[in-house]
């Protein structure tokens, strides 16, 4: 019998007064006798790092390559001590200029020294920060500023063209831009005729004093507001007060204790997936408070793995867009060597394969073949990898499998959302039957699956489907300035995700579907596709249009309904001979409608990753008849995916293979 990882704490409940059915409550085997309880003497994350200053000062805390005449050289380090003596000046020059705990600062940049340290700036002082970023779409950046009433923005200095432009429309709030370098004297003219104040970080941190009283912190506090793209594509500001974050960093610390892979002093963690978003912010609180060193990316993803072993961090976290990538360029050098080194590298893989499926932990399944093939993978993650973990959106089997066998490390994979504050489900490492899941629920967190009858999901059923509902300590407090969105997503006490999920018998979580009209695509960006479906259906071109992400894949293709007078306009004109459908069947025609497509996305502000692949020509319009429409016209999205399965497998394979569909 299979081993299980939950345990029932609450009876499933019938469908009534309008609600669902749901199915019984369940929580890790780990926190059967009640959720993890968090720790009386931190109150917030400020205490993770002031401990570790106090406990590990000398100790390399953040790094980054040092560039010599254009080129990267080695990583160059500040101690917990200097980090610390910058952050206590930042924090005192926020004070300066009149904000005070509560208040808002925001920072706008990627990954690196600065931003985290503008983050515990504002940890010291009771400010609440906000990550600004422009994927969300062009204005993004204005929306957040404005809508979250940032006081002070820390923006890093490629950014500060781009936030000059909306600083007009936010200056009711804004009173200071502090740039991560150095501020040119024409761009420090232009924010100043539009009073606001503009700062070096030198000429900032002299601002401050390096010695002063650190207000009262609470476990209430809003620690920060991260903005997520809603399921029309407006951004939404989840507020996470400093009790989630702290539940983040403890659930990771009890996770990792139980598989024997507690992070210490001695750890260097890579940072590189953007601190804009949760996973990598708890991440990095959980190493600092650990004492572990934090290393940073160039910023440029033409150097990610020249920077991963020029570091040599032990732990590396990845979306599964980069785990392909590694995946593809191990494969390629494979099968590029010769035949013994093919043959040697499948049979010590099938070998260590094996000896896991029968239970053995990685480390055990075969040092020999660790020690004369895979070794050799590992070293090109730096050769010190010893925990792998995987988010932001469902990792393919096969490659979580590849990794888990050659990467000489433990791996893991979870998931979570902004409102879970990062995980809420994490795979139990060395356990192989967690493949292809995100595994249990962690420590603080409780879960249910209600069923979707609208999309067949049951959750009464032998093999219980449907929403993934969540309730526990990690979770946010509501969507700021939003109280009609936060009543929405909960119910009776639960958080309802907008993700199906489906138990699996040890206890783990499949995620299988997404019950909203929005979904991840494989490098972690979100895509309302009712905003892309509209802004496609400008097209003069277009009858219908149907958009399909998958989130094991980087981009979308569609099946599209085309004008008939337009398709057969463009087929006179360019002498093809055909009825309707065989036009629509023509590479030639398609070529021109998908062109067309992403023209027409393009000018109307779409970003690269909503741009389409592939498509196909649909000539039968969809149809109630089929069940692929409403009587209302609105897409079933599960049935036109049911229908066109074949047909959306062809596509990727093609558009990957660069081969255009027949």
């Amino acid at each position: 019998m299979a081993e299980m990882f939950t345990v029932k704490v609450d009876e499933a409940t019938p469908a009534a007064g309008g609600r669902p059915s749901a199915g019984p409550v369940y929580r890790s085997i780990y926190a059967k006798d009640g959720l993890m309880e968090l720790p009386l003497d931190i109150q917030s994350p400020w205490d993770f790092f002031s401990g570790a200053v106090k406990k590990y000062p000398k100790n390399r805390m953040l790094g980054r390559r040092q560039i010599t005449d254009g080129k990267a050289g080695e990583y160059v380090w500040e101690t917990y001590e200097e980090v610390c003596q910058k952050v206590m000046r930042i924090g005192s020059a926020i004070r300066s200029f009149g904000v005070n705990p509560g208040a808002h600062c925001g920072i706008y940049g990627s990954n690196c020294p600065e931003w985290v340290m503008a983050m515990q700036a504002c940890n010291s002082q009771g400010i609440c920060y906000v990550p600004l970023y422009d994927t969300l779409g062009a204005n993004a950046v204005e929306f957040i500023m404005d809508h979250a009433e940032i006081s002070i923005a820390f923006v890093q200095e490629s950014k500060i063209k781009s936030i000059l432009t909306v600083v007009p429309k936010c200056t009711a709030h804004l009173r200071a831009i502090v740039s991560f370098e150095d501020f040119t004297s024409e761009m420090k003219r232009e924010a100043e005729n539009l009073g606001v104040s503009c700062f070096s970080w030198e000429e900032f941190s002299s601002m401050g004093k390096q010695n002063y009283e650190l207000p009262e912190k609470r476990k209430d506090d809003i620690c920060t507001i991260m903005y997520t793209s809603g399921t029309t594509g407006d951004p939404k500001g989840v507020i996470i007060t400093n009790r989630a974050i702290i539940a983040g960093v403890m659930t990771t610390e009890h996770l990792l204790k139980e598989t024997d892979k507690v992070i210490s002093e001695e750890d260097s963690y890579f940072s590189y997936l953007p601190l804009a978003h949760i996973f990598d912010q708890v991440i990095e609180n959980y190493c600092i408070s650990k004492g572990a060193s934090i290393g940073f990316w160039q910023g440029d993803i033409r150097y990610l793995m020249e920077d991963v072993h020029v570091m040599k961090p032990t732990i590396f976290c990845g979306v599964p867009r980069v785990y392909d990538r590694i995946y593809t360029g191990i494969n390629l050098k494979i099968q590029s060597g010769g035949m013994i080194a093919k043959n040697l590298f499948q049979y010590a893989y099938n070998y260590k394969l094996t000896n896991m499926k029968k239970g053995l932990k990685q480390h055990e399944a075969s040092p020999f073949f660790d020690k004369i093939v895979f070794s050799k993978i590992k070293e090109g993650l730096g050769g010190h990898i010893r925990l792998m973990i995987a988010g932001a959106a469902p990792l393919p089997g096969k490659i979580e499998e590849f990794m888990r066998v050659t990467s000489c490390s433990v791996f893991v994979q979870g998931y979570g959302l902004t409102e879970s504050c990062a995980g809420c489900f994490t795979s139990i490492a060395n356990v192989f039957s967690m493949i292809g899941t995100v595994g249990p629920p962690v420590t603080t967190i409780e879960a249910r699956l209600e069923s979707v009858p609208e999309m067949g999901y049951d959750a009464l059923s032998d093999t219980p489907q449907g929403e993934i509902c969540l309730r526990g300590h990690t979770l946010f407090s509501g969507y700021y300035k939003r109280p009609s969105l936060t009543e929405e997503v909960f119910s009776d006490g639960w958080f309802h995700t907008g993700d199906i999920g489906e138990w699996q018998p040890n206890g783990a979580m499949k995620i299988i579907d997404r019950k909203k009209n929005i979904f991840k695509l494989s490098q972690g960006e979100y895509v309302a596709v009712e905003v892309v479906e509209s802004a496609y259906m400008q097209s003069p071109l277009v009858a219908s249009v149907w958009v399909y992400g998958n989130s094991f894949e980087s981009f979308l293709v569609a099946v599209v309904v085309p004008e008939r007078q337009a398709l057969e306009e463009w087929a006179a004109a360019n002498n093809k001979a055909g009825d309707f459908a065989e036009l629509c069947n023509d590479p030639k025609a398609r070529g021109y409608i998908q062109d067309e497509l992403n023209k027409t996305g393009k000018k109307l502000g779409l970003r690269g990753f909503e741009m389409l692949k592939a498509i196909h020509l649909e000539p039968v319009p969809f149809s109630i008849e089929k069940d692929l429409i409403t009587p209302t016209f609105k897409l079933k999205r599960p049935q036109l995916l049911k229908y066109y399965k074949d047909r959306i497998d062809q596509m990727y394979k093609d558009a990957k293979e660069g081969r255009t569909v027949a």
